[in-house]
């Protein structure tokens, strides 16, 4: 059924209402594209996120709220289809992520409907069927898998699960403006054979950074990628937060590739986070934008 999974391995249950949620990442670790082309992010998972709820009517209509959530209409209506007997329901969604500013507002909302109509129609909303059900609906970051993954955003497909990152803050300046992130993300982009080649070794280095627990490793390869995401999307602050992460001691800077902030990086199980955050929160306050906090997840989803 145009790629769809076929009935989603349908189990026997009789749940008419189901609840879902994901988290949202705070832009990306690393972002860029291989030497074989292919684009890919990693996440950096984040505690706020969407959350949705479904109530099936097998004799009505489908309604979502807020409206103007087309894209988890297109997504209920493909997973109704696949349910095979007919009816609507109601989509309620509630979301903490801010819009167009690279937290992966869309793709939480999309995995947080891919859950909560699978729990109410008995449909499998595993990972990998959760990333067959959006494929077809838009190029998708990886928040239906837990921690940090290397994920091929364009095929909606997972490369590599890296594993969980000590407890992390982001103190964070959005510079305004929004991007729209699914346009941003289908340009073409001209990455010179050198530049892949860079983008593989980051690969690696962020691959044994997180998987060694090493934040100042991860700082490294997140600081790095935002500089080479200037010649595609700057950041007028970069300049500015590379300094205050040298002054304050914070492992590195975070940006939302395709969006508008850019965060430093704090560890916060780490000695003395307390005043490196308050230093932090005070100099960034400074910058131009408007500043924020995020903090990684209590528990992988």
């Amino acid at each position: 059924m145009n790629g769809l999974p076929a009935a989603a391995h349908r189990v026997a249950v009789d749940i008419e209402e189901g609840v879902g949620a994901a988290c949202g990442t705070f832009g990306e670790l690393l972002q860029g594209v291989l030497p074989d082309g292919t684009a890919f992010l990693a996440t950096l998972p984040i505690s706020l996120g969407s959350r949705a709820r479904f109530r099936y009517d097998r004799y009505g209509p489908l309604h979502v709220y807020p409206a103007h959530k087309t894209k988890s209409l297109t997504l209920a209506r493909a997973m109704l289809d696949a349910h095979g007997d007919g009816g609507g329901g109601t989509l309620l969604l509630d979301s903490d992520l801010l819009v167009g500013k690279g937290l992966a507002s869309s793709s939480a909302d999309l995995v947080a409907t891919a859950r909560g109509i699978g729990a109410a129609l008995g449909l499998d909303t595993s990972p990998t069927t959760v990333e067959d059900w959006l494929r077809p609906v838009e190029p998708t970051d990886g928040v239906m898998h837990a921690g940090v993954v290397v994920f091929e955003h364009r095929a909606v497909r997972l490369r590599a699960a890296l594993g969980a990152l000590p407890p992390v803050t982001v103190v964070a300046v959005d510079e305004g403006g929004h991007v729209d992130t699914v346009g941003h993300n289908r340009r073409t982009r001209h990455v010179p054979p050198g530049l892949r080649r860079e983008y593989a070794r980051l690969v690696d280095d962020l691959t044994r950074a997180v998987r060694n627990a090493d934040l100042r490793a991860v700082g490294a390869v997140a600081t790095r990628s935002a500089v080479l995401n200037q010649y595609r999307l700057p950041k007028r602050n970069l300049d500015a937060m590379i300094g205050i992460a040298e002054r304050v001691g914070a492992p590195g800077v975070v940006c939302t590739h395709s969006g508008t902030m850019l965060g430093l990086l704090l560890d916060s199980a780490a000695d003395g986070h307390r005043e490196r955050f308050e230093a932090a929160r005070t100099a960034c306050s400074l910058l131009p934008g408007t500043l924020a906090v995020y903090r990684s997840p209590a528990a992988d989803r």
